[in-house]
């Protein structure tokens, strides 16, 4: 298995690693996929979500509907090097498995079947 991320950090710190990305085809607004990723062979993380915004893709995290209406993370990365890591394996992923049009024509079969 290949590794999808990337170790980062300043003073040789070891960082998080990306290990595997899966995505599946919805149509549901602007989410494209909805996908769930490994970190470093050892935690999966389900549910996050590719979605096609004003300014281009981008991942949301996995949410829950709380009683007021509003959504709340369940899980989300307490810095902007983990954001960035996740973003980029998932993104990566997304792209070379066809991208927007690939998702798009795949979520347009669901919703037809």
């Amino acid at each position: 298995m290949s590794k999808i991320g990337q170790k980062l950090g300043s003073f040789g710190e070891t960082k998080m690693e990306i290990t595997k990305v899966t995505l599946r085809p919805v149509a549901m607004n602007k989410v494209c996929a909805i996908a769930s990723i490994v970190i470093d062979d050892e935690f999966v993380v389900h549910d996050l979500r590719v979605v096609n915004g004003d300014k281009g893709l981008f991942v949301a995290m996995p949410s829950r509907k709380l009683p007021s209406g509003e959504f709340r993370d369940i899980c989300h990365p307490i810095n902007t090097d983990a954001r960035h890591i996740i973003q980029d394996a998932v993104i990566k992923q997304f792209d070379e498995d066809g991208g927007l049009v690939a998702f798009n024509a795949a979520a347009e079969a669901l919703e037809q079947a």
